[in-house]
């Protein structure tokens, strides 16, 4: 296995060892996975799409939209 050295803010660290009984490696390595498995899932629907970016910014707008108007009907 290969080993990775990361940055992250000190407030971060201090917080994470505090915890040191967590594996933070392991932590770090499934949400590797995990994110690579979405963008690899993404490029697999985006290479069989016929829709080009600007179809694409439309519809997530549209999306935005219905999702905004839904949550504050929830609120009301």
């Amino acid at each position: 296995m290969v080993n990775m050295t990361l940055s992250i803010p000190e407030q971060l660290y201090r917080k994470l060892k505090e915890r040191s009984e967590i594996n933070w490696s392991d932590i770090a390595r499934h949400a590797f996975e995990d994110y690579l498995a979405k963008l690899e899932f993404t490029d697999k629907l985006s290479s069989a799409s016929e829709l080009n970016e600007k179809d694409v910014i439309e519809i997530g707008e549209l999306i935005k939209e219905r999702v905004w108007k839904r949550h504050l009907k929830s609120k009301a």
